[in-house]
């Protein structure tokens, strides 16, 4: 069973977390890991599973993972699917799951698309890495959200423990 795990990151986490689900799933070995824009043009029909992840920068999902799904859109309806999204936003218990995180919800309405299965992770901010301007509106967003400010620093939200049931629960499908 041939299985495809596709990402669409900003900074690195959200392909850390696809590695990480493969490496902990039951069938690792199945498993093929490709950015959003290696699979692009790509045929999916093969994979028997798949499964999306993507994050969020600035409010956003990056605008062509909506077109990858509209474009596989049948294809992802006929496979056991799913899909994640990694955004710091879920560092908050009271957002850190599909039912309410606000980014899943605006995911499920816009893509029209309904995955058999859904995960919500925290991210990280690693202020150290980033460039001025995105530093600065970073930090203003933590600010406004009672997050952590102090640009030295890295802060990572993400449940290890979460993607790991993630993968587990998938594998069982």
């Amino acid at each position: 069973m041939s299985s495809l795990i596709i990402y669409s990151s900003t900074d690195g986490q959200t392909k850390k977390i696809c590695e990480t689900l493969k490496n902990n799933s039951i069938n690792k070995n199945s498993y093929d890991i490709l950015s959003l824009d290696e699979v692009f043009y790509k045929e999916v029909e093969k994979y028997e599973k798949i499964i999306i992840g993507a994050s969020i920068r600035y409010g956003r999902h990056n605008p062509r993972v909506y077109k990858f799904i509209k474009k596989n859109k049948y294809i992802l309806d006929n496979k056991k699917s799913a899909f994640f999204s990694v955004n710091v936003v879920a560092r908050k218990l009271e957002k850190s799951t599909p039912d309410t995180n606000p980014y899943i919800r605006k995911f499920l309405r816009k893509s029209n698309w309904n995955p058999k299965k859904l995960g919500v992770f925290a991210g990280k901010i690693d202020y150290p890495k980033l460039g001025f301007i995105n530093k600065n509106v970073i930090r203003f967003i933590m600010f406004v959200t009672s997050g952590p400010t102090n640009t030295n620093n890295v802060y990572e939200f993400t449940d290890w423990q979460k993607v790991k049931k993630f993968i587990r629960e998938f594998d069982e499908m």
